[in-house]
């Protein structure tokens, strides 16, 4: 049997596509974006992805036939010379014809060129993709990455209907990003119109919520159509982690706003699948596993993401999963008096007593060999964060205990360049760590007395938290006002979309904010501008004073005194 090597997404043509025929997404349709998701890269080995699609006449592909496609890895973009690895994979209907390889035999901190191609025909070939090691554990900080910066652009909160990607597509291009950190809502499972409506730009989705396998699967290829993600795939590694909306709207580890196990609470009829919780966890973290570039960490657990990379002494990333894992339940809505009364119940958890335990150690054995950052990449806002007289409780906010041990960890063992990064909030907020409500310790007009520091980004394309198509003069005003009410907290933006990227070497930490109008995000427009950029130096625990160099593009930055 032929095949087309669709890799990194499907294009979905709209006389093919309906509900009746989910995959019709898996007949060949030929574009000139096609590319290959990477990720996870350690100092010998990068995961490889692609997607293999029988070429048929019919739009159901024969569910008995496995698919062998060959991949081989240069260390040239022509691809000369044999290949530093190589070899034959087989995938099949069962795992949505999708494939991962683990390419080994690389040489640590290098960049790398790959292809796909047919076993049984080499001329159907993949798009040639770029992607990379890291450096070594034991690499000297000042020479990881040949002595230059590296740069990691951090992401989150990409909605389909409210426009295109492009911010991928900049960080791509623009900031020639060595890693693309995603912390979470990669995709939304939405129904079509439910939360935007796409359709004056073309981006539609199918019109019911996510519940099967077939529907996670058909969202993750509708999203892979996208020009600034498939390009951003195709020229870096990823390293990702999930948030809420991959399953479903605000998760716990039993439950979400709309749905749960019980069907005397409605909560497994919300859809026309009938599909309970427990159901739809299961397949959406399998769907997750098979479309995204991400190494199972234990063979026996799916649900388990938290994994680290140690890229040289400079810096260990470590990602966390604050969502679906072990957390206790969260603010759905309907619950929020509940959750309010629970937030500072001493054993009450955001990521579980196990993964808890791997954190502490992580960041221990971190300090120990000598790294000079501890980044750490999780989903929702770490800081207190005092919104007029009330708290996100879907945040830290309503896991204050969980909290607590965390910065009294860093405290007790002296953990010093701890780094959080946020996403799932829809806005910008940067922040000095600190204990919360300590006005002893912690000063916030020099930064003494802090832990660390927390960068929180916007989202790609989805809604601010502050108000849809909200102005920047109108947000502006609320930043004034949470800026005024929490201490720690020195620069709010809630208008623009956008990312951030870290700039790291031994000597210091730069983080640059980019910011898109929402409004260049219902065309493919590649432009953008640096709201605000921070500094922070090793051994300092806080933002450099003063605070983004004492100026800002956009957003509200703290008036701190001398």
């Amino acid at each position: 049997m032929r095949l087309a090597l669709v890799s990194a997404f499907v294009v979905i043509a709209a006389t093919r596509y309906s509900l009746a025929t989910p995959y019709a997404r898996n007949v060949a349709y030929h574009s000139p974006f096609e590319s290959h998701p990477q990720g996870d890269p350690l100092s010998t080995s990068v995961l490889l992805w692609t997607r293999a699609a029988p070429v048929s006449g019919t739009s159901q592909p024969d569910q008995s036939v496995p698919i062998c496609v060959h991949f081989a890895i240069f260390d040239n973009p022509t691809l000369k010379g044999r290949p530093l690895d190589s070899g034959d994979a087989f995938t099949s209907w069962d795992v949505d014809f999708t494939v991962k390889v683990d390419a080994g035999n690389l040489r640590p901190d290098s960049w790398y060129w790959y292809q796909f191609s047919d076993c049984t025909n080499a001329k159907t070939k993949s798009p040639v993709g770029r992607t990379r090691t890291f450096a070594s554990p034991n690499t000297p900080a000042h020479l990881v990455n040949g002595g230059k910066p590296l740069k990691l652009a951090v992401f989150s909160c990409s909605n389909y209907p409210f426009g295109f990607f492009n911010a991928y597509r900049i960080a791509s291009e623009n900031v020639s990003a060595d890693a693309f950190i995603h912390l979470g809502d990669y995709y939304y499972e939405y129904a079509d119109g439910v939360f935007g409506n796409g359709h004056a730009i073309g981006r539609i989705l199918p019109p019911r919520e996510l519940a099967t396998i077939t529907d996670y699967r058909t969202r993750l290829s509708i999203y892979r159509t996208d020009a600034g993600l498939i390009e951003a795939h195709q020229n870096a590694p990823w390293i990702t982690v999930w948030d809420d909306h991959e399953v479903a709207d605000n998760t716990w580890k039993a439950g979400s706003t709309d749905s749960n196990d019980s069907v005397a609470t409605g909560g497994c009829a919300f859809s026309p699948s009938q599909s309970c919780f427990t159901d739809r966890k299961s397949v959406g973290v399998r769907a997750y596993h098979e479309w995204l570039p991400i190494r199972q960490v234990a063979a026996d657990d799916k649900l388990r993401i938290w994994r680290n990379f140690r890229i040289g002494k400079l810096l260990d990333l470590t990602m966390l999963d604050t969502r679906q894992y072990d957390r206790d339940v969260t603010d759905d809505t309907w619950n929020r008096q509940l959750v309010a009364s629970l937030a500072d119940q001493p054993e009450r958890s955001m990521m579980g007593f196990e993964q808890e335990q791997w954190f502490f150690d992580r960041l221990t054995k971190s300090k120990q060999r000598g790294a000079v950052w501890r980044v750490v990449g999780q989903q929702v806002v770490f800081s207190q964060v005092l919104e007029g007289t009330f708290f996100n409780f879907d945040q830290w906010d309503g896991y204050r205990a969980n909290r607590q041990r965390i910065l009294d960890h860093i405290s007790q063992n002296k953990i010093d360049n701890v780094v959080i990064l946020s996403g799932d909030s829809h806005a910008n907020w940067v922040s000095d760590l600190a204990f919360p409500n300590d006005t002893k310790t912690y000063d916030p007009h020099t930064g003494r007395g802090a832990l660390g520091v927390e960068f929180a980004g916007t989202a790609v394309s989805s809604p601010s938290a502050f108000g849809t198509s909200i102005t920047p003069s109108a947000a502006n005003i609320i930043s004034q006002e949470l800026l005024a009410l929490n201490p720690e907290l020195m620069w709010s933006e809630g208008s623009f979309r956008g990312f951030f990227v870290l700039s790291i070497t031994a000597e210091k930490m730069e983080s640059s904010f980019y910011a898109l109008s929402p409004g260049d995000l219902r065309e493919y427009r590649f432009k953008g501008f640096v709201s605000a950029k921070f500094t922070v130096l090793p051994g300092q625990n806080r933002l450099q004073r003063p605070v983004a160099g004492g100026t800002v593009a956009a957003g509200a930055l703290k008036k701190l005194g001398v």
